[in-house]
């Protein structure tokens, strides 16, 4: 089988791990039951893009259950558990290429081994995929019947596509399934973030003063757990509604030049370019540490952060590299630049990833029941969808919820009856 992982003696570890990871992730076991039954997905390959995960394992098992024919890719160089990777090439049979800490001349060649298998489906995060086969490899666009992206960073690229009519195919923006950005994004990210700082660096956040960068889904959530850990939150923003609601939320809320010089850590996570920049580097204090939670680094401007640097940093601790100033100022930068929560942790929690992958796999199934109705464009994940997901969560936690009666539904469908 083709494959290129680090090393195939790996896979005990990896299926033990991705054991332990299924056991918090009871949505997709039974979608997978399901799917293994009914089997929509034969016949059908797939190519996926994704942080090579346990948590990911346990989709790409369901998806092949499921009958298709599957392969895997990182969609981020730091990403990939190579134990995982070994574990589905080993047990499963499952082509994989990626390997944790791969240069890009590597991650785009595992790239075009994913357009090499001719898909009919894509299964995104980051958009990687879907844009080197728009700009690459359009000969195969014709096999495609639709995909789908997991995360926000992608649906940007994919609906700035879309506007400018480049988007070849329909793809569902699992990122924007309620399921799964309220808890995926806030929770997961919120979580992981604080584990992949406090993994690569050991500092106390408590008492630190922490910069997140943005409001949105992830960015709430990294904010609210640096808080519930003692620190002093500033959150930075540019619009205004979010700025407000984070004032709300009892955070100060200010431009990111006022909060450089008194920042201990820095997180972004916007999707945006040089949210942390040149003239932010310049007024850090002393030892700042600097991370970022968006898919791609670019929002850290470390090349302006390197042409700064009086001499090649320093790696300190595993993930940690050192760059030290003209005026002895050090700057301290995580997983260089990269996903702090998956370079240096083992991203989200195993009961979260349930509900996004859960969303991944229900989509895909409808995609391909009904991609021949669908324009090329960006789709919300269907409510039915959401709210089954919801259910199942549910019901897997062992929570019950009311249901209306007959006399709450009319009333609720009533425009006659007031006070």
């Amino acid at each position: 089988m083709k494959h290129h992982v680090k090393d195939l003696e790996l896979a005990p570890s990896g299926r033990l791990r991705m054991e332990w990871a299924e056991r918090e992730m009871p949505v997709l076991r039974q979608i997978t039951e399901r799917l293994a039954s009914e089997k929509p997905f034969k016949g059908v390959r797939m190519s996926a893009c994704l942080h090579v995960t346990t948590e990911t394992g346990n989709l790409a098992r369901a998806l092949v259950a499921g009958g298709a024919d599957l392969v895997l890719v990182a969609s981020n160089p730091l990403s990939t558990q190579d134990d995982v990777a070994a574990a589905l090439v080993t047990y499963d049979e499952i082509p994989v290429y990626a390997i944790k800490g791969e240069d890009d001349k590597t991650y785009y060649e595992h790239i075009y081994a994913a357009l090499d298998h001719k898909p009919h489906m894509t299964m995104d995060d980051g958009a990687d995929l879907v844009s080197v086969m728009h700009t690459h490899r359009r000969e195969i666009l014709g096999n495609v019947v639709g995909g789908t992206e997991e995360t926000t960073t992608g649906v940007i690229r994919l609906r700035a596509m879309a506007k400018e009519g480049a988007l070849d195919y329909p793809i569902i923006a699992v990122n924007d399934a309620l399921t799964k950005h309220l808890f995926d994004n806030r929770y997961g990210t919120g979580q992981s973030t604080l584990d992949g700082i406090i993994r690569a660096t050991n500092v106390l956040i408590a008492g630190k003063v922490v910069v997140v960068g943005g409001y949105g889904w992830c960015s709430r959530g990294i904010a609210m757990r640096a808080n519930g850990m003692g620190a002093n939150v500033i959150v930075t923003e540019v619009d205004p509604l979010k700025g407000l609601e984070a004032v709300m939320d009892g955070f100060r809320v200010m431009p990111m030049i006022e909060a450089a010089p008194i920042g201990d850590i820095f997180v972004t996570s916007t999707g945006d370019i040089n949210v942390i920049d040149r003239h932010h580097f310049e007024v850090m204090k002393d030892a700042a540490i600097v991370c970022n939670s968006g898919h791609f680094n670019v929002e850290l401007n470390l090349e302006a952060l390197a042409e700064m640097a009086v001499e090649a940093p320093r790696s300190l601790r595993p993930f940690v590299k050192e760059y030290k100033l003209s005026d002895g100022r050090r700057i301290n930068v995580l997983a260089d630049g990269r996903l702090v929560n998956l370079g240096a942790a083992e991203g989200h929690p195993s009961a979260v990833m349930d509900m996004s992958f859960a969303n991944q796999a229900l989509s895909a199934e409808y995609m391909l029941v009904h991609a021949e109705e669908l324009e090329n464009t960006v789709y919300a994940v269907p409510e039915v969808i959401d709210l089954a997901i919801a259910k199942l969560k549910l019901q897997a936690m062992g929570v019950n919820i009311d249901v209306l009666t007959e006399q709450q539904k009319a009333y609720l469908a009533s425009w006659q009856e007031g006070t």
